[in-house]
């Protein structure tokens, strides 16, 4: 009779430690996500991943899909007169590429290679005298590479408050 070349505990040990490596490359496949874009008022931020995003450049319908389409899109509170702060990681620049931020479908920054944009005492609920303010806004931001073609779009809503 001859002794076990390993005891079951070994076994298991080396059965477990196949399966986390296993896991570790069944991770490692996985999509890269995306840069994160951040709103900030006051002391609240809230940051996203790219809603759209195919890794190549946009088509003009998806963009106007991404714009109106918010389902998922993260909300912060904006009260009149605070300051509204836009950031975007590095990764969103690189490369000769911009950003810019979009306000219910219109720009409201020209194209920028910068990673932070500040509006202090900004009023985005202004309706210049057309009636009630609304209670809430779709913010976006828009990634565009050299050529000025879109490549991915973050969405946000302001919500007054």
């Amino acid at each position: 009779m001859t002794a076990p070349l390993f005891s079951g505990r070994a076994r298991r040990s080396v059965a477990a430690l196949g399966a986390v490596s296993a896991g570790l490359l069944l991770l490692s496949a996985c999509d890269k996500p995306t840069p994160l874009a951040t709103v900030t008022v006051g002391t609240e931020s809230v940051s996203a991943e790219a809603a759209c995003h195919d890794g190549k450049e946009l088509s003009v319908e998806k963009v106007q899909e991404c714009l109106t389409e918010l389902k998922a899109a993260k909300t912060v509170d904006y009260t009149r007169g605070d300051t509204l702060r836009l950031g975007v990681e590095p990764d969103v620049v690189e490369d000769g590429k911009k950003w810019q931020a979009i306000l219910d479908g219109q720009p409201i920054t020209e194209p920028s290679s910068n990673t932070y944009r500040s509006f202090p005492g900004a009023d985005v609920f202004a309706t210049g005298g057309q009636g009630e303010a609304p209670a809430s806004k779709k913010l976006a931001f828009v990634q565009v590479g050299e050529d000025g073609k879109p490549l991915a779009v973050w969405s946000f809503n302001l919500k007054l408050k």
